[in-house]
């Protein structure tokens, strides 16, 4: 069997992306009879922070099977931690999971830090492991780097603490709460109400 590639381009995949996530909200919403300006926001928001981690983290992603294409490059593998550190992608790391608190807290009802911090991890181990995956099994051109699970639970973490931090004044308060989707039936009966 020949070698095959095929690539999958950021353009036009996250902007596609991106308007499901707003259709789907928009839907969800809709269904429960909770469609309010604040909460199709902060659904919005969700949908496109996901889609721009997703650009960042797998876009663009060239993929290669078949006869002739060699093994894997497991020099795509960073497992030492600190020692392969490269600052600059810790620091970004670091920035773009900072907004994850916020949006579990409004849209996904996770909350206290324990349970954020965990879903941060989670999140970036689910993205480490699929990187690792497409490096294995089908050349994938990204890293598999312990460095950016650390990462990125700093980020996930420090964005909770900062997002905790404005939760005490009560204007932002009610402004998170007004755009906050319904965790339980109860909440969700009483916010259509």
């Amino acid at each position: 069997m020949p070698a095959h590639q095929i690539v999958i381009p950021a353009l036009p995949t996250m902007p596609l992306l991106g308007v499901l996530a707003m259709v789907v909200t928009c839907a969800w919403l809709h269904g429960r009879g909770l469609l309010s300006a604040p909460r199709v926001a902060a659904g919005w928001f969700a949908g496109w922070y996901a889609v721009a981690v997703v650009g960042a983290t797998m876009l663009p992603m060239p993929l290669t099977w078949g006869s002739g294409t060699g093994g894997p490059e497991l020099f795509r593998f960073l497992l030492l931690p600190v020692l392969d550190m490269r600052p600059m992608d810790f620091v970004l790391n670091t920035v773009m999971m900072l907004p994850l608190g916020t949006v579990l807290h409004t849209v996904f009802g996770v909350r206290g830090r324990r349970r954020v911090v965990l879903t941060g991890f989670l999140v970036s181990l689910t993205i480490e492991l699929t990187q690792a995956f497409l490096i294995l099994t089908l050349h994938g051109n990204r890293w598999a780097d312990v460095n950016d699970l650390m990462s990125n639970t700093l980020g996930t973490f420090l964005g909770y603490l900062v997002f905790q931090r404005l939760m005490r004044s009560a204007r932002f308060h009610r402004a998170v709460e007004s755009c906050s989707f319904p965790r339980s039936a109860r909440e969700t009966s009483a916010a259509v109400r």
